[in-house]
């Protein structure tokens, strides 16, 4: 029991999880939907590169070791709740947009010439990841929002080359979608303009004198 009143704050973060995965598998699976194909004279000119899934894959990770850093690691818990609340906001918001505007792509290759371990992967993400709600991209917000969190941490002040790989792996994530063709540039901007709306609520608005510490 002391242990949960310990990090009892950290089941926010597991409730919304559970929050956003059933509303998600809703959207995936909606009938009679007529999806707007989401596609830019950009999006012809980036190649598509398989390997490129070893940064798109590792966002899971880069993302469950930030939040239990945050969780069980890091002492300041208003940097914690920075973190959840401006993750769980955007992500509301795609919910909310996708709900609203359904979308999708037609930007995947047919045929991968590639035959390799890396191309065996991204076959088997397609197959189970259908190119539709991809606008705004959640890869991109909230690798942008936990690099945030990342940076904005004191207790990482003494270990800047922790917030330098992060900086690094973000950027790789970033571009995992577009030469994955899991996004559009329209998705990665909208997935940047969303980070940007959750920094100036959660890290420069006045609201941050107000969330716990």
């Amino acid at each position: 029991m002391r242990f949960f009143r310990k990090y009892r704050h950290g089941f926010i973060a597991l409730i919304y999880a559970v929050f956003y995965m059933v509303c998600f598998y809703a959207l995936e699976h909606r009938a009679n939907v007529d999806f707007h194909i989401i596609h830019t004279p950009l999006d012809d000119y980036i190649p598509f590169c398989e390997y490129f899934i070893v940064p798109y894959i590792f966002w899971f990770v880069y993302m469950l070791i930030a939040i239990l850093f945050f969780i069980f690691i890091n002492p300041n818990r208003r940097e914690y709740y920075q973190m959840v609340f401006s993750l769980g906001t955007g992500m509301t918001m795609f919910l909310i947009i996708s709900y609203l505007y359904p979308n999708g792509l037609d930007l995947r290759p047919q045929n991968l010439v590639h035959g390799n371990l890396f191309t065996d992967v991204v076959i088997l993400l397609y197959r189970h990841d259908s190119p539709t709600n991809v606008f705004p991209s959640i890869h991109v917000f909230n690798s942008l929002a936990i690099h945030t969190a990342i940076a904005r941490s004191k207790m990482l002040d003494q270990d800047q080359w922790i917030k330098w790989a992060s900086f690094i792996l973000t950027l790789a994530i970033i571009a995992s979608t577009l030469f994955l063709k899991q996004h559009s540039v329209l998705d990665v901007i909208g997935g940047i303009i969303l980070a940007l709306i959750t920094y100036f609520i959660f890290y420069k608005s006045r609201l941050v004198s107000r969330l716990p510490s």
